[in-house]
């Protein structure tokens, strides 16, 4: 049995209080694949001390040596890539396929946009008649992911703030540690100095709070559900540090009549399953214009029949397993109220598919006939599930998409660029995708309304880390 340890002031180390080890199952087999050590506030005191002191020397290295540092992650990562590709399939359950080509993927990507970001940030400009204004590393820094994109949402934090000059304490999810315990080594292997990197493992009542509370850290970074995320901003705001959040979604895709209705409509179901439902951006609620509502139908309903669900260590463009039981249990009672509320199920619904009676397997589901206000169209469900939601005219679509509490993402569908233009303008979304078009590295990705504040990736994500210092008078007359 493996038997997962911390990771503090430049060791691994277990627990300083004795704990029941976690267990670390695969959702695909429902076996035992690793322990956690559980950590305690005595392990988190520890780990931001080792930060904390740690921050002078690291953050007064030259920007060029950072870099390097980091820099040199990437490249044992690239070396090691198989394993990680590995890992996130055994924890969490991604096809082999997704898990090589996109997952995993995330992590040099996120590095290398970091990297280049850096080089080309205005880290000192002059204003005014005599001033300096600066930007230096906000100091150390809390960070918490969740599993659903272990490694992505993990680099996503760790490459800007390490490249930035702060000292950082990691949370990853106990439901994904593998990929976390993995990216450790990367950064011990790179050798960096005692306590600029720290994990300590764990759960988000115990050791994300006395993280989120503790007066050491300037910072903290945190991607997982909204309401994990009003516990963390109240746990934080008595020592008013920074807090910078990616949160919840439900995210809608409004499909217009003059839409190739073909290729949109297939590209935005297979969408709305990848990753087996389970990102956040996902579009999971579909506004289809009421003239070709029925044709709509039909194309989702023949796209999702060909869809597979199968085992993650195969290759091929199937659906995995969700990441858990409790997962599992969330979703079959949000289908289960979907249908109680009278939405029609054109596709799937309860249970398991036929031949997966082990693992957390769910059958791909398309609603119908949903209204703004069920259920199924408010909650995130984190699972392959679509609802379907006619509207008849433009300010109606733009109304029914606005109308939830969430502003992470949107989707418009349409031949006709300039209406697609008008109405992403008036969406209330953090990102908004064009006719099928992807987000890069570059493009800075967060939310608006309770999908969290601040943004990650690329330049964006490298300021989220940085103070800004105006030296007045630097500049003698």
């Amino acid at each position: 049995m493996n038997r997962l340890n911390h990771y503090i002031n430049g060791r691994f180390v277990p627990s300083m209080v004795a704990s029941a080890p976690f267990a670390v199952i695969n959702p695909a087999t429902e076996r035992v694949v690793a322990e956690l050590s559980m950590g305690s506030e005595a392990d988190v005191n520890l780990a931001v001390e080792a930060a904390s002191h740690a921050f002078p020397a690291y953050s007064a290295l030259p920007l060029a040596e950072r870099i390097a540092l980091v820099a040199k992650v990437k490249t044992i990562f690239e070396r090691r890539y198989a394993e990680m590709v590995s890992a996130i399939s055994t924890e969490m359950g991604a096809p082999y396929d997704l898990s090589n080509s996109s997952q995993a993927a995330c992590g040099p990507g996120h590095i290398q946009t970091t990297i280049d970001a850096a080089k080309h940030m205005e880290w000192e400009e002059r204003t005014g008649k005599a001033a300096n204004v600066v930007r230096e590393a906000i100091g150390v820094c809390g960070l918490i992911t969740p599993w659903n994109w272990p490694i992505n949402q993990l680099v996503a934090k760790i490459a800007p703030a390490l490249v930035a000059g702060c000292t950082v304490v990691l949370k990853a999810s106990e439901q994904s540690p593998l990929s976390a315990q993995l990216f450790a080594e990367f950064i011990d292997e790179a050798g960096f100095p005692a306590g600029v990197f720290n994990m300590v493992h764990g759960t988000g009542p115990i050791v994300g709070a006395a993280l989120s509370a503790h007066p050491l850290v300037d910072m903290v970074s945190f991607t997982g559900s909204t309401r994990a995320g009003v516990s963390v901003a109240k746990a934080a705001a008595d020592t008013v540090k920074r807090v910078s959040q990616e949160l919840g979604g439900k995210s809608a895709n409004i499909v217009f009549a003059d839409a190739n209705l073909e290729s949109c409509v297939k590209r935005s179901v297979l969408h709305c399953f990848n990753n087996t439902g389970q990102s956040c951006n996902a579009p999971t609620r579909m506004l289809v214009e009421e003239s070709v509502y029925e044709r709509v139908l039909e194309i989702a309903t023949a796209v999702a029949s060909k869809v597979k669900v199968g085992d993650p260590t195969q290759p091929g463009n199937h659906l995995g397993p969700v990441v858990s039981k409790l997962q599992f249990d969330k979703i079959q009672k949000l289908i289960e109220i979907g249908i109680k509320e009278g939405a029609r199920v054109l596709i799937g619904g309860l249970g398991k598919p036929a031949g997966f009676e082990t693992g957390y397997y769910v059958k791909p589901t398309i609603f119908a006939d949903v209204n703004n206000q069920m259920t199924i169209a408010r909650e995130e469900i984190f699972g392959p599930v679509l609802v379907i939601i006619p509207f008849k005219t433009l300010d109606e679509a733009i109304a029914i998409a606005n109308d939830t509490p969430y502003g992470l993402a949107a989707y418009v569908q349409s031949g006709d660029m300039d209406k697609a233009r008008t109405v992403a303008r008036r969406l209330r979304a953090g990102s908004v995708y064009l006719n099928g078009a992807s987000q890069d590295y570059e493009t800075p990705f967060g939310g608006f309304k309770q999908s969290g504040n601040g943004r990650e990736w690329g330049k964006h994500g490298l300021i989220e880390f940085l103070e800004v210092k105006a030296i007045n008078g630097f500049y003698a007359a």
